[in-house]
């Protein structure tokens, strides 16, 4: 067989007219691809980073709980922390609370607006529940 050419009936074509014309193709399928990713629309996304910390030592709280709240206090998403104490998610722009919650350390509330495209950092430091806990205690003990 003579790989140089193929034959169909009524047609000759080269091998090498075929890889031109799929190279051809695939080329402009490319740049299609590219020039559709370019003029799309862009994304009404967020990046929301919530960054938990113990507010005595600053090192990070990575077993603690997120959670990402409407205003009206309806549950969005839960995250955990990594090691370093970070949490993130992409949402729709708009305002959210994040709560953060451990059983050693007394929650904590932030509201926060995410703008779309952009990064919006939240920083959480917790606090220590049982002095909190001892003060309510002696308030009410006494």
């Amino acid at each position: 067989m003579n790989f140089k050419s193929l034959r169909f009936p009524g047609i000759h074509i080269s091998l090498s007219r075929v890889q031109t014309l799929i190279g051809l193709a695939a080329g402009i399928l490319s740049i299609t691809g590219g020039l559709v990713a370019f003029f799309k629309p862009a994304s009404d996304r967020g990046n929301l980073v919530a960054i938990v910390q113990d507010a005595k030592t600053q090192k990070a709280v990575s077993d603690a709980t997120v959670e990402i709240l409407t205003p009206a206090d309806v549950l969005v998403t839960t995250l955990t922390p990594d090691s370093s104490g970070e949490a993130s998610c992409t949402l729709d722009e708009g305002h959210y609370r994040v709560r953060v919650n451990h059983p050693r350390y007394v929650s904590e509330i932030r509201d926060v607006r995410l703008i779309s495209r952009q990064n919006t950092e939240v920083h959480v430091q917790l606090r220590s529940g049982r002095s909190l806990g001892n003060a309510v205690r002696r308030v009410f003990h006494h």
